[in-house]
């Protein structure tokens, strides 16, 4: 007997013994009901079994062993919904994947016990791993969204409750600072408000990042203006933000258009103080605004060590920490400040880009005037 007429043939006995050992992964303290735990294990052995039957040649069962299967089209694998069910139902992404190991081992052992193998099953047991790997990747890659959407979720409900508390410290410190003007509490007072400054900047970056993964595009209000005044007036926050970093800012003609100025000017922030931080001690960062016909370009750039390609690929990376050089609390930092930048710049329409050569690495944003 082929193994697909087996599975098919024997459907409920894998199943069951299958939802016997799918009861000793569920997450301690959960009690799920033999449907919820049965999910849709008979439809992906229907699948498998169709896979098995399937013609392959020679060049496609090498591919899809190395995991370039191709995409399917049409309805929701069983094993796509599988894989989110089981995250939802707290299942540990070990736990989801010993299911298959177990249904693996239950069907092999089971058609043992009634087959003489031959070389025509050889071949079955080579598909038959193919398929549940298969399965496998296709649970793998919709657990993982599941997890992830509820870890944004998670971040996104903190990130907005803290905003209460938070403004309730930031007011208070702001009333503190004016009443302490020209007493010895005076410096205290200003550290409180600047950390609850930044606390609330952090908490602002942490909310946008969250919206962006759970595929909320960042909403920008274009309005008619120039940005090279504009960004001027940054630098100057930038400078009286770093008073060892010396800021040297140009500007052209032709800087305006229709852009959200505080999304740019909050691009523009980030840049300056990346580079503040990042540079080589006792040089500048220069800050440029550039427009021609088709879009204007921000340049920010800094003199340091030249990063290298793989650097270079991973600095927009959300959750990025500082390099090892940063200080403990750059290190501990989110490290949102250039994922940001580069979504700001895409909701534009245009980009950023970074490049590092000759001691000088620098972020040029591209802003398309209509998009």
């Amino acid at each position: 007997m082929r193994l697909a007429d087996f599975i098919d043939g024997n459907s409920e006995e894998i199943v069951a013994r299958a939802i016997v050992f799918a009861r000793t992964q569920a997450p301690a303290g959960v009690e799920l009901s033999t449907k919820e735990l049965r999910n849709h294990l008979p439809q992906i052995l229907t699948a498998v079994a169709a896979d098995l039957r399937t013609e392959q040649s020679d060049q496609e069962q090498l591919a899809k062993s190395e995991g370039h299967a191709p995409d399917l089209d049409g309805p929701e694998t069983a094993a796509s919904f599988h894989g989110r069910t089981r995250a939802r139902a707290g299942f540990g992404i070990n736990q989801m994947v010993a299911e298959y190991r177990a249904l693996r081992a239950s069907v092999l052992r089971l058609w043992s016990n009634h087959e003489a193998f031959s070389a025509a099953s050889i071949n079955d047991i080579v598909r038959f791993n193919e398929a549940i790997d298969q399965a496998v990747a296709e649970s793998l890659v919709e657990y993982s969204a599941e997890v992830e959407s509820w870890r944004q979720i998670f971040l996104g409900a903190l990130g907005h409750d803290l905003r209460g508390p938070l403004t309730a410290v930031v007011f208070t410190a702001d009333v503190l600072v004016e009443k302490t003007r020209g007493t010895p509490l005076a410096r205290q007072a200003e550290r409180i408000l600047s950390g609850g400054l930044r606390m609330t900047r952090l908490l602002d970056d942490l909310l946008e990042y969250c919206k962006s993964k759970l595929g909320a595009a960042m909403e920008i209000n274009r309005e008619q203006c120039d940005l090279g005044p504009l960004i001027g007036e940054e630098v100057e926050l930038l400078r009286a933000a770093h008073p060892d970093t010396t800021f040297r800012f140009e500007s052209s003609e032709h800087t305006d258009g229709s852009f959200d100025a505080s999304r740019i000017r909050e691009a523009v922030h980030n840049l300056g103080t990346n580079a503040a931080k990042y540079g080589q001690a006792g040089t500048d960062v220069g800050v440029k605004v550039a427009g021609n016909a088709d879009e204007v370009r921000i340049t920010v750039s800094n003199s340091g060590a030249p990063l290298t390609d793989a650097a270079l690929q991973s600095l927009f990376d959300p959750l990025r920490r500082g390099s090892a050089d940063a200080s403990k609390d750059e290190r501990l930092s989110l490290g949102l400040g250039l994922y940001l930048v580069r979504e700001i710049a895409a909701a534009h329409g245009g980009g950023v880009k970074a490049t590092s050569a000759d001691g000088i690495t620098r972020f040029a944003i591209s802003l398309p005037r209509s998009s």
